[in-house]
């Protein structure tokens, strides 16, 4: 018997209406399955795994993703692969707010562009879903044409965005007559893929394969022994470096591509009927990451690098060079100095980035300022500005939407620019802003900052120490709203942060919100330890990274819940917003 099938559509953040089918439960509900289809086509594609997988206890959901089926864009675009990865956690939360599914309760399948989509969003929102099952996900695809990769960025830099179209047929995807026949005659499948997005994919799979282990959700790798698209070495390499306690991998001889639609899938789709009915026969356990800054991956990682180089090495004379450059940029670009005098960490240094105002001697001092302003790093760390701000704008307007006091702290705001800007731009007036800072320099500049806005009335900048829990426990009045950006990411040591978020939990009245920020992700780490001085009295500026899911953690043993997430394009900063729970 076929499962009815309803066709319902939901919102995206920027206004767009994502089609999306479901597949309701002919049993007392244990959860759902919700799943994404490969590149090209849509979720019709998928509609045979519903019977085939015989789940009666679940809902399935699959949608379009934008460019795709029935969903609005440009056939094969989207505004950024970032923009589609957000739209699977605005996806997840409709289903949890319109069905009453809860998170932990959902399993997520995933084929090819879909699990890429799947991957990245593990890695980048740590979202608590039972378990996920990727099929032939499509971390680096096989473009035949020598140098095509190359090729395509360069003519994207001449011609923009444009579109190419699918190489693959359908008799090399799958041995199933019947599903080739259906593939070259369906009319919603777009062959065509938008150059921004195949490029954005690459860049995003040889980020999830490299930082694998950031991932710890229970998951099950399907991939095709026979596979002519995509490479199969990225697949295994994430499989090794995945971060999950409760992880395997099945390899399928002679499969092609559309592993889900292949002549025998039965094979495959055992293995995940099984691995999904496991999952939901255990509780869901977590990896617990809270000591991570003693052992693991990311502390190796920075075990390295703060290990020093030999001064003769390849390594060791290449990084000398680098010191050396940087010193004569100094020389004419004002942000360069700026960061060897305060540090590259600075609230000096974020405040001239923020300001992203290209300063230096002349023609040359303010090119290679502008160089420096546009490094991928300090465009991230404006992207997170922006971020703080509109989730500070969510928080103020929750605030006042249930009649409390709007109450502003932000334990270490360097000039407190960011939550000036935010305030100004929300359109709410708070009843006080307490902005505080260890250094006497932000301290005085901050202050200067808050006058020349006319904040005095409301506003003050105060010494204090972000990781003092009494201080914090002790701030007046009490915050409705706390914020701290920036500031963990510049310390390795967990215990420090448990007790900061501890000081805010308990200043924080309970439904207050607090504004945290992350770093999961960062491509120039070595370039940062190597070649920059943090404000720690000159000292190499190396920092260890926290996987989202370990910061996550951190913050709810705290007593916060968490409710949304921001991240930029290049995945590396992110900003979330919690609700203080009842003590």
């Amino acid at each position: 018997m076929h499962r009815h099938c309803e066709q319902h559509y939901f919102a995206t953040h920027d206004g767009q209406q994502l089609f999306y089918r479901r597949w309701p439960a002919v049993e007392p509900r244990r959860g759902c399955v919700v799943m994404f289809h490969r590149g090209h086509e849509h979720s019709g594609r998928m509609a045979h795994l519903v019977d085939e997988l015989d789940l009666a206890a679940f809902d399935f959901y699959a949608w379009d993703a934008r460019g795709h089926g029935l969903s609005p864009g440009a056939r094969g675009d989207s505004p950024s692969l970032g923009t589609s990865v957000r739209d699977v956690q605005t996806f997840v939360e409709h289903i949890e707010r319109q069905w009453g599914i809860p998170r932990e309760d959902m399993a997520v399948l995933a084929q090819s562009v879909g699990a890429v989509l799947i991957s990245t969003w593990a890695h980048d929102y740590a979202p608590r879903v039972r378990c996920l099952v990727l099929a032939s996900p499509a971390f680096k695809v096989k473009l035949y044409v020598p140098f095509a990769r190359a090729g395509l960025a360069l003519m994207r830099r001449w011609r923009g965005n444009f579109f190419v179209n699918s190489y693959v047929k359908a008799k090399f995807l799958t041995h199933d007559a019947e599903r080739q026949a259906s593939y070259d005659s369906d009319p919603l499948i777009a062959r065509a893929i938008s150059v921004n997005i195949l490029l954005a994919l690459y860049e995003a799979g040889e980020r999830v394969v490299a930082d694998a282990q950031a991932i710890t959700l229970p998951t099950q790798l399907l991939i095709s022994g026979a596979d002519w698209v995509v490479h199969k070495k990225p697949q295994r390499d994430f499989f090794a470096r995945l971060g999950a306690r409760d992880k395997e991998v099945h390899e399928l001889p002679g499969f092609y591509h559309d592993t889900l639609g292949e002549r025998d899938r039965a094979v495959a789709l055992e293995k995940v009927r099984g691995f999904v009915l496991r999952q939901f026969e255990r509780a869901g356990e977590r990896v617990d990451l809270r000591d991570a800054h003693r052992a693991g991956a990311t502390w190796e990682e920075a075990q390295a690098l703060a290990a020093p180089l030999a001064a003769l090495s390849p390594r060791g004379m290449y990084w000398s060079f680098y010191r050396f450059g940087l010193k004569l940029g100094g020389l004419v670009s004002a942000g360069v100095r700026l960061g060897h005098q305060t540090g590259f960490d600075s609230g000096s240094t974020l405040d001239y980035v923020y300001r992203d105002t290209a300063t230096g001697s002349g023609p040359l001092g303010r090119m290679v300022d502008r160089q420096y302003l546009d490094a991928v790093g300090w465009r991230g760390i404006r992207q997170r500005k922006l971020h703080v701000e509109e989730l500070l704008r969510h928080a103020l307007e929750r605030l006042q939407g249930e009649g409390r006091a709007l109450h502003l702290v932000d334990v270490a705001a360097g000039h407190g620019r960011y939550v000036l800007d935010g305030v100004a731009r929300s359109g709410h007036q708070p009843d006080s802003i307490v902005l505080r800072d260890f250094s006497d320099i932000n301290v005085r500049d901050g202050a200067a900052l808050i006058s020349s806005r006319g904040l005095d009335g409301i506003a003050r900048f105060e010494k204090g120490d972000a990781f003092d829990a009494g201080q914090l426990a002790a701030l007046s009045p009490r915050p409705t709203l706390g914020i701290v950006s920036g500031l963990y990411e510049l310390f390795a040591d967990n215990d420090m942060v448990a007790r900061s978020l501890a000081g805010l939990a308990a200043a924080v009245e309970e439904g207050g919100y607090l504004i945290y920020t992350g770093q999961p992700w960062h491509p120039q780490l070595e370039m940062i330890a190597r070649a920059l001085t943090s404000h720690r009295g000159g000292e190499a500026w190396v920092m260890r990274r926290r996987t989202q899911a370990e910061m996550d953690q951190l913050v709810e043993e705290a007593g916060f819940e968490k409710l949304d997430q921001r991240i930029d394009e290049w995945g590396i900063f992110t900003v979330s917003l919690a609700r203080r729970r009842p003590a």
